[in-house]
C-alpha cells in the first residue's frame, strides 16, 4: 500500500515550536540544577528587585529569586500536565475499548455518560470537583483527571468500532483470537497516530487548566513554585513587580504555543481525514 511521504517539520514556526518544545522538556528535567538559588527561601532584604546581574528575573513580594522559581516550576508544571494526560489517556482508552467490544446497552450506557461528562466545560467541571477536594495541586490533578477522561473514551470507542468493522478483523474472529489480542495487535497500533496527536494537542489545553486552577487559588498554593501560582502571587505587584507576573506568564504562552504547532503538525501528516496535506 502507498503512503504518503512524511514532510514534517516545513516551516521555521514548526522548527521554532520544536526547538522551544525541547528547551522547555529539558528545563523540566534539569531546571532544579540549574536554579542559582533556592526557590523557597524567603529574604524580605531582597524583595521586588528589579531584574539584574544577582537576579536575572529578579525578586517576587518575599524576596524569592523568580528564575529560580520557574526554573524549578518548569518540573512541577509539566509533571503535573503529563500525570494528568497519562492517567486520562488509560481511564479513558480502556472505557472506549471496553465499551466497543461489548457493545449493546453497556456501550450505550458508557457513551450516554461520556455525552453528560462532555456537557460541561472541562474547566468549570474541573473547578467544582478541585474546591470539594481542597484547594492543592493533587486535588487539581485529580479533578482534571475526572472531567477529562470523556474525550479518550470517545475517541478510542470510535477508532475501536472502525478497526472491528475491517475484514481482518472478521478472518481473526474466525481464527478465534481472543479479545485482548485483538486490542494489542490491532487496535493500539492503529489508533497510535490519532492518540498521539490529542495528546499533544491536549498538553497545552491540560497546562493551561492547571495554571488556571492554581491562579484561581484551587491548585497549587503559594509558595509552590508552579507557573499559574506565582502568576497568582505576583498580581499585587503588577505596578512595581511586573517581572513576577510577566516571565511565568510568558512561559505558560510559549509551551501552551508550541504544542499546540506540534500538535497541528502532527495532524497534517498522520491524520489520513487531514486536509492541510501541502
Amino acid at each position: 500500500m502507498l503512503t504518503t511521504p512524511r514532510s514534517y517539520p516545513k516551516s521555521w514556526v514548526e522548527w521554532t515550536a520544536i526547538v522551544i518544545a525541547a528547551i522547555i522538556v529539558l528545563t523540566a528535567v534539569f531546571g532544579g540544577l540549574l536554579a542559582p538559588h533556592d526557590p523557597l527561601v524567603i529574604d524580605f532584604r531582597a524583595k521586588l528587585l528589579p531584574p539584574s546581574g544577582t537576579h536575572w528575573m529578579g525578586t517576587d513580594g518575599a524576596g524569592r529569586d523568580v528564575l529560580s522559581r520557574l526554573l524549578t516550576g518548569a518540573q512541577l508544571t509539566l509533571l503535573s500536565t503529563l500525570s494528568v494526560i497519562a492517567v486520562v489517556l488509560v481511564i479513558g482508552c480502556t472505557i472506549g475499548i471496553f465499551s466497543a467490544f461489548v457493545g449493546g446497552w453497556v456501550d450505550n450506557l458508557l457513551m450516554r455518560l461520556a455525552d453528560i461528562w462532555l456537557g460541561f466545560p472541562p474547566l468549570i467541571l474541573a473547578l467544582g470537583f478541585a474546591a470539594a477536594m481542597g484547594a492543592s495541586l493533587q486535588a487539581a490533578i485529580w479533578a482534571l483527571v475526572f472531567s477529562w477522561w470523556p474525550t479518550y473514551a470517545r475517541l478510542s470507542r470510535m477508532i475501536t468500532k472502525d478497526i472491528l468493522s475491517a475484514k481482518y478483523i472478521a478472518a481473526a474472529d474466525t481464527l478465534g483470537v481472543p479479545a485482548w489480542r485483538k486490542v494489542v495487535l490491532y487496535v493500539l497500533p492503529n489508533a497510535f497516530d490519532v492518540l498521539i496527536i490529542q495528546v499533544t494537542l491536549d498538553i497545552a489545553a491540560v497546562m493551561l487548566a492547571i495554571s488556571g486552577l492554581s491562579f484561581i487559588g484551587v491548585g497549587a498554593q503559594i509558595p509552590t513554585p508552579e507557573w499559574g501560582a506565582m502568576i497568582a502571587d505576583g498580581r499585587d505587584y503588577v505596578r512595581n513587580g511586573w517581572w513576577i507576573v510577566i516571565f511565568p506568564g510568558l512561559a505558560i504562552f510559549f509551551t501552551a504555543l508550541s504544542f499546540n504547532i506540534i500538535g497541528d503538525m502532527l495532524r497534517r501528516e498522520l491524520d489520513p481525514t487531514s486536509q492541510r496535506r501541502a
